[in-house]
């Protein structure tokens, strides 16, 4: 369903939550925090594309996937493959047996760039494989598994051991991969020196443009048609297939969607950390970004975002102090939140503060009525609109 007006698409209420977060993440956060904690911020929000992808495949298809990691990964390895290779010039590595190739290719005695790298010369190809090469094999797992009726807890599991085997194989190809250290001292961009503060910076907005750009486009979804079938699909399959729609395609697409969010956030995070290695592939960070997700509340893409950061600072926190026992708080959050607060941050939001701001704003018209000038239109329409 195309829409004809922006109002169409961003209602008041979501018009505001866009407006509050773009003052937060664009203009609050660079103004006050140092170029540390801006960077690390960064970080987060490479992982909040993840979880605005996890709302749209398991808070509004019904889809849970465990194996999220996979895209994120993907699509930062894809990147890296890229500024691995410029930082990989002759001159750069003249001091190796093979000049030209990765330092970790010379370590396990390669001596010759294989053949899958070498389209990573071209930063054009680099972009296409980032999106392409996730959602392709997005598409392959969905495919052979939704085609044959295969989900709910079932498909966890499957994306789950994806996870763990693309992790296997990531490190037991050592030569190719850079294996359990990943591809790491990463330095320029086309000749720009991603590590200096102001790169950072740039890397930031860059990262938080693309991730409204996100938000946008998972909020045409939610608002369009697909969506209406999605949320259909989630609560009663059966009768959206009898219906004569074919539940299936819609599950690929949006499985596939999720991946595309995903590998953007993977290559933005190679650009802003520098190095990309299986850690941020496997079975743990994938169930950590199901949680972002959980905790923000799976039925809205804002507080993904908002539930991304929240998790992320209390893991940097308190890993600071008891770093043995943070996986358990994680588990203990996770579950908390599931048992008590189904809707995560978003419902807490909508149940508790949404009404009081009501009321408070409310009364405060209602107490100053008398001395607001009647030319403003700040009487009792005002009144109504809050409501």
């Amino acid at each position: 369903m195309p829409f004809t007006s922006i109002r169409e698409l961003l209602p008041k209420k979501d018009l505001v939550g866009f407006a509050i977060l773009a003052l937060i993440i664009i203009v609050l956060m660079p103004l006050f925090l140092d170029i540390f904690r801006l960077n690390l911020i960064g970080k987060y929000l490479t992982y909040a594309f993840v979880a605005v992808g996890l709302v749209l495949c398991w808070g509004y298809g019904g889809i849970l996937s465990l194996g999220q990691g996979v895209f994120f990964g993907l699509g930062g390895y894809c990147m890296a493959m890229f500024l691995k290779l410029e930082a990989s010039s002759p001159e750069a590595t003249a001091i190796q047996s093979t000049p030209g190739i990765p330092d970790f290719m010379d370590w396990n005695q390669l001596t010759e760039l294989p053949w899958f790298w070498e389209p990573f010369h071209s930063f054009t190809f680099t972009l296409f494989a980032t999106i392409a090469v996730p959602v392709l094999f997005a598409f392959i797992i969905a495919y052979a598994m939704f085609k044959r009726r295969v989900g709910g807890v079932y498909f966890a599991i499957i994306t789950q051991a994806i996870a763990a085997i693309l992790t296997i194989l990531i490190i037991g190809q050592q030569g190719y991969t850079g294996g359990v250290n990943g591809i790491t001292d990463l330095r320029t961009l086309h000749g720009w020196d991603i590590r200096t503060d102001s790169a950072k910076y740039i890397l930031y907005f860059i990262s938080a443009f693309l991730l409204f750009a996100c938000l946008f486009a998972a909020q045409y979804i939610r608002k369009s048609k697909l969506g209406r079938i999605l949320v259909a699909m989630r609560e009663r399959e059966d009768r959206v297939r009898f219906s004569g729609y074919d539940v299936a395609n819609f599950k690929i697409f949006i499985f596939c969607a999720a991946a595309a969010i995903s590998a953007i956030g993977g290559a933005m995070f190679t650009l802003q950390v520098g190095f990309m290695s299986p850690s941020f592939v496997g079975i743990v960070p994938s169930i950590e970004m199901v949680i972002f997700a959980a905790v923000g509340g799976r039925l809205s893409i804002l507080g993904a975002v908002y539930g991304t950061f929240v998790v992320n600072w209390a893991k940097t926190s308190f890993s600071e102090s008891f770093p043995e026992l943070w996986l358990f708080a994680m588990g203990a959050l996770f579950i908390g939140v599931v048992m008590a607060f189904p809707n995560g941050l978003a419902g807490l939001y909508q149940s508790y503060i949404q009404p009081w701001l009501k009321t408070f704003i409310n009364s405060m018209l209602s107490k100053y009525q008398q001395y607001i000038p009647a030319k403003f239109g700040l009487g009792k329409p005002a009144q109504e609109a809050a409501k």
